[in-house]
């Protein structure tokens, strides 16, 4: 089961194709392509149905850790609440487990209600506005039929937005430029609706239909007035994301873009519109009519056979499909000639969409521009040098291997991933353009002056966690958590130091502290030695957390916060619960402390690792009646998140095994176990859904711990009758041998590195003791009918 060259992780939705404005620079509707006219006004049940099983089945082939699926028009609100509903329940229950949806609505917001937004609360919809900046730039274009003003609606919905219940739902406002507006006039009307990022486009145009160059505005106006925008952007201290910008900084230091109109990054998106055919990007619209059509549908061809369709190939196909011009000029990898639509010249001979951007003299302005206002700027000495993890001994990757790892070992993987999140940060930051020089100039004298406050504000799971985002494009937090850490720093040196953190959604969150409660807008944190003060937006002055990170102490020296206040901790694949009242807490103290004791008693060689490398734990909303939920974050060394289970012995088993995912991930940070080229998929004994190597890894690996979970118990019971023995003995005989089939699936592979060979002869040693234990001929019975039900099933 191979990979296609690149799968789609990012679907656009047509839920409705028409309008409630008549907006004339739309590429739908006054562009070059008339396809609108013969489609379905909305999505049908049909379609939807079929799209949303493409999309789960193209996911689950793919193994995709997640898809962004953004609703569109048209204006989707068109379609209204109860079609938006099922749209999002639709591809919700479509997805395979582990694979995230990001699901987001693009609207003109002039529909946009009270209900909306409820409707879009309850189903995690993030919401993005058309807005071209104040009313005279708004109303250049963004107008109803009968020439009334959109602007005063559109107000109305960003202030809707912008509601303490509704600021988690707002993703930003889009700006198409109109180079006869303001550019600083434009920034100050946007920026004072404190969006968490903005997204400047270029006015869709070709070579056929060329871009609008009023006289007397230069020979480059869309880089003039971009770089007026940037400007006042940096000096306001990049209050928000804006894509463009960050793309170029991002770029010229040898990082990916964030925008497929620049960089030389594939695309990876495709368009499905209201009558179920798959079309390429909307930008392509502008350049004939039918450019975006692939003659493909939604239900006669698979998401692969999309695909395969030249036209996405070519937008696939990096500097070897550009033009030659392009592909020797110097600002290629960051331009990457450009999006792809905005190439086309069809008139007299004009090679398609083979030629530089229409925009080509803006787009090299704007980046030779941006280069000379940032300039190089070195790192700091500390976090410059590579990266040379604490190696593990042999010895200790053997005991790893087993599926233990004693104080010393996990110690060690703690400090491997300690440097690895200083090396991501510093990459993180570099990457942004290195915006808040004072928050990272700061972290950098502290590391200095004070490195144990420094080691324990970073080895935080979520500081990784935030890194890892801004690494893979997702800026919807901005540079704000770094100023966290800085100020959290501060306060646990205790030396007078002053930073600067944004305020969102009315919290300061200072890592590993807590968080105070505060008007939006930008906070100075100082840290004193006897404590800290915080002075808000609006003048006052704040001594105290409102709401303090609790941890709880545990017999044999174990410490674990619960994690209940970061914006970060939704980094697991199940949702989060909100900050626990004092009786949850109470409960899960309880817990903790039942569990606690039975892992020293149960599993003695796991009980070690936990007590000095499981720092947090982050509380998870309840699954479904009789469901445990557990998971652990791939780039969050450190945490687990748990829904609290019933009973004390379920809890004690979901930490054993949440926390081989985290010793595991650590491992594989920093060894090759196995060939990261193998795309094959494989199956799991107790899953009906393939897996890649490495999920088979973790799932393998985590197996250990529960089959000796099980192990043990089943020998407390030894000879015992009763409800509680005969499950302990089902379950061990179930897992012994579902863990032992799976090493023999890894080690059979053939993409095991040498290292990867032993640490499978590791776990195949762990497992032979329990395969040896006997057991009642009832019990192997039932695990056995177990294993057959479960493989008639899919496993």
């Amino acid at each position: 089961m191979k990979r296609i060259p690149l799968p789609f992780s990012q679907f656009v939705v047509k839920v409705h194709s028409r309008c409630d404005l008549a907006c004339d620079h739309c590429y739908v509707y006054e562009h070059a392509d008339t396809s609108w006219r013969t489609r379905p006004k909305v999505i049908g049940d049909e379609v939807l149905a079929k799209a949303a099983e493409r999309i789960g089945a193209h996911a689950a082939a793919h193994r995709l850790p997640g898809v962004r699926v953004v609703l569109h028009g048209g204006e989707p609100l068109l379609a209204g609440p109860d079609r938006l509903r099922g749209v999002a329940e639709a591809l919700r229950a479509a997805l395979p487990p582990g694979c995230a949806l990001d699901l987001r609505i693009h609207t003109n917001g002039v529909l946009l209600n009270r209900e909306f937004c409820s409707l879009f609360a309850a189903l995690g919809v993030g919401v993005g506005i058309s807005l071209d900046g104040d009313r005279a730039a708004n109303d250049r274009h963004r107008r109803f039929a009968d020439g009334r003003s959109s602007h005063p609606q559109v107000l109305r919905a960003v202030a809707l937005l912008r509601e303490p219940e509704f600021q988690h739902l707002f993703a930003g406002l889009l700006c198409t430029i109109d180079v006869e507006n303001d550019p600083v006039a434009v920034y100050r009307a946007l920026a004072e609706l404190q969006p968490p990022a903005v997204d400047f486009l270029l006015p869709h145009a070709t070579w056929d239909d060329p871009p609008k160059r009023p006289a007397g505005r230069g020979e480059h106006p869309y880089a003039d007035w971009l770089l007026a925008v940037h400007d006042h952007w940096e000096a306001d201290g990049r209050r928000f994301a804006v894509r463009t910008f960050e793309s170029v900084h991002r770029t010229l230091r040898g990082f990916t873009s964030l925008t497929e109109s620049l960089g030389l990054e594939p695309s990876d998106l495709v368009v499905l519109e209201t009558d179920g055919t798959f079309e390429q990007v909307d930008s392509l619209k502008t350049a004939f009519d039918g450019a975006p059509a692939t003659g493909f549908d939604v239900f006669a061809h698979s998401l692969d056979d999309v695909a395969r369709h030249p036209g996405i190939v070519a937008r696939q196909s990096g500097l070897a499909g550009l033009a030659a011009t392009c592909r020797g000029c110097p600002v290629v990898r960051t331009c990457g000639g450009g999006l792809y639509a905005h190439r086309y010249r069809g008139h007299d001979g004009g090679g398609g969409f083979d030629n530089p951007s229409v925009y080509c003299g803006d787009l090299m302005t704007l980046i030779n521009g941006i280069t000379a206002r940032s300039g190089p700027v070195p790192l700091p000495a500390q976090v410059a040098a590579p990266v040379v993890p604490a190696a593990l001994a042999p010895a200790q990757l053997d005991e790893l291997a087993r599926g233990y790892g004693g104080a010393d070992t996990v110690r060690a993987l703690g400090r491997s991933q300690l440097a690895l999140t200083r090396a991501m940060l510093a990459a993180a930051w570099d990457a942004s353009g290195q915006g808040r020089p004072e928050a990272w100039a700061l972290l950098s004298e502290l590391d200095a002056a004070a490195p144990a406050a420094v080691d324990t504000v970073l080895a935080h799971p979520y500081a990784r966690a935030w890194a890892a985002r801004q690494l893979a494009g997702d800026l919807g937090t901005g540079l704000g958590p770094l100023a966290g850490l800085a100020a959290a720093a501060a306060v646990r040196a205790g030396r007078g130091d002053a930073v600067a953190v944004p305020v969102r959604g009315g919290w300061l969150h200072l890592p590993t502290l807590g968080r105070i409660a505060l008007p939006d807008g930008e906070a100075v944190v100082t840290g004193r030695a006897d404590g800290f003060t915080v002075r808000a937006a609006d003048g006052s002055v704040r001594t105290a957390l409102d709401e303090p990170l609790r941890r709880i102490r545990l017999a044999g020296g174990w410490t674990v916060a619960l994690e209940d206040v970061d914006p970060l901790r939704d980094s697991h694949d199940h949702a989060v619960a909100e900050r626990l009242p004092d009786g949850e807490l109470l409960h899960w103290t309880g817990a903790l402390r039942e569990a606690w004791e039975l892992l020293g008693h149960d599993l003695p060689g796991y009980a070690d690792g936990i007590r000095v490398g499981l720092t947090a734990i982050t509380p998870l909303r309840p699954g479904p009646a009789g469901r445990d939920v557990s998971s652990a974050a791939r780039q969050a060394f450190g945490v687990v998140g748990i829904a609290r289970p019933a009973t004390a012995p379920t809890l004690a088993l979901l930490l054993a095994h949440e926390f081989q995912h985290v010793k595991l991930g650590a491992v594989l940070d920093l060894l090759d176990l196995y060939d990261r080229n193998d795309d094959t998929l494989y199956l799991a004994p107790w899953r009906p859904d393939p897996r890649p190597l490495e999920g088979l890894f973790q799932g393998t690996y985590a197996h250990l711990a529960v089959t000796e979970y099980w192990g043990t118990r089943t020998l407390a019971y030894d000879g015992l009758p009763g409800e509680a023995a005969d499950r302990a003995r089902l379950q061990f005989a179930l897992w012994r041998q579902y863990t032992a089939e799976a090493v023999e699936r890894l080690a059979g592979s053939g993409s095991l590195t040498a290292l990867g060979l032993r640490f499978a002869d590791g776990m195949r040693a762990a497992v032979a003791p329990w395969l040896a234990v006997a057991l009642p001929d009832a019990a192997e019975r039932a695990a056995r009918l177990a294993r057959e039900e479960r493989a008639m099933a899919g496993g």
